[in-house]
């Protein structure tokens, strides 16, 4: 997997992340939506740590700077 997701992409995927965590935790979203948007946190989260997105990937994107590149061999 060659990384697709550049370093600010990958900050909004944790906050956007932490920001349903804490929406759910608090109970400010609950049944059904709550669901849909920890799955969605989730794949932010997880797409974030691997700074890889399949979608990316399919749609020929990348976000990743070019120095970004050489950093990750």
């Amino acid at each position: 997997m060659k990384p697709n997701v550049g370093t600010i992409d990958r900050a909004i995927r944790f906050l956007a992340a932490a920001a349903v965590a804490v929406l759910i935790l608090t109970g400010a979203i609950s049944g059904t939506a709550a669901v849909v948007l920890g799955v969605a946190a989730g794949i932010f989260a997880i797409t974030g740590a691997v700074s890889f997105c399949p979608a990316y990937r399919l749609l020929g994107l990348s976000t990743r700077k070019e120095s970004e590149h050489s950093k990750a061999g």
